[in-house]
């Protein structure tokens, strides 16, 4: 397929992937829904991660298995738990705060050299927040906000891994990693699933059914099968172009959560245009070179 189509296919599975989160909560709980999308996406990479166990080094085992930790394990369960109070909408708008913390980790902790526009972008996407959270009328309560703390931990996590994989993994193919990442964390998530299930919450019901088919879907489409075209997508047109993807979501986020019946006004529209101007800067190289371009 081409760049443009793996663009927009890329900005539609992962733009859907919070609607299709709180409609699994429907008939789960959070952890549930979190734990088999992780477990689905393992088992489906399966077949790519018995190669990749021969051919990846046994002393970077460890660091694959935290880069899918980091990567996706925890994401899946910091939105879900975040979507328990805060709109599906909200949770995509918010999720393009990851290159953001990209470079704020990077800079923090890989000693990756920040030029000034882009933290220039850090404070000008930390403003659209703000912004956004002063806009929301759900977000007015301690509660609803310490929810919405859910979903920067989990950009900050996607941003660590980034980095993560950038410096110890460099040498590995994209696929192996994120094939065993995958397949290796879906064994905690079996372990979470198990803890956290038990026959007075998984009572058969067509909600239970429903559930298991969104979350499965989670698993197979938003997760396995996103991560595939994406780093497809690095290889045809570069991780530059790639990390546009970024942009493309919240828009797709937000337009399902007015079909939910979700509320979205000018003044947060507007705040999300403010956050994707923060992270078009962070995201645009400068005249030196760094890890991100």
């Amino acid at each position: 397929p081409s760049k443009y189509l793996l663009f927009l296919l890329l900005s539609l599975i992962w733009g859907s992937s919070f609607i299709l989160m709180k409609l699994g909560m429907n008939g789960l709980n959070a952890w549930q829904v979190a734990s088999v999308r992780i477990i689905t996406s393992g088992l489906v990479l399966l077949p790519l991660a018995i190669p990749a166990f021969r051919r990846v080094p046994r002393h970077l085992i460890g660091w694959v298995f935290l880069s899918g930790t980091l990567g996706s394990l925890l994401p899946a369960y910091l939105f879900c738990l975040a979507e328990q109070r805060i709109d599906s909408s909200l949770a995509g708008t918010l999720n393009a705060l990851t290159p953001v913390f990209t470079i704020v980790t990077g800079a923090l902790f890989f000693s990756v050299k920040t030029p000034t526009h882009k933290i220039i972008g850090v404070l000008v996407a930390f403003s659209g927040a703000v912004l956004l959270f002063l806009s929301r009328q759900s977000l007015q309560s301690s509660g609803n906000l310490a929810f919405s703390g859910f979903i920067f931990l989990a950009t900050l996590s996607y941003g660590m891994n980034v980095n993560l994989v950038q410096v110890r993994l460099k040498n590995c193919t994209s696929l192996d990693i994120v094939s065993m990442a995958l397949l290796m964390n879906a064994v905690p998530a079996m372990l979470v699933f198990g803890i956290v299930s038990d026959e007075s919450n998984l009572i058969i019901s067509p909600l239970l059914g429903k559930s298991l088919a969104y979350a499965g879907l989670l698993g197979i489409v938003g997760t396995s099968l996103a991560n595939v075209l994406f780093y497809q997508l690095i290889k045809q047109a570069g991780s530059l172009f790639a990390s546009l993807v970024t942009y493309g979501i919240p828009f797709v986020a937000m337009g399902w959560g007015l079909v939910d019946g979700e509320l979205v006004t000018k003044g947060q529209a507007g705040c999300l245009l403010i956050i994707l101007i923060g992270v078009y800067l962070t995201s645009r190289p400068g005249r030196a070179s760094n890890a991100f371009k």
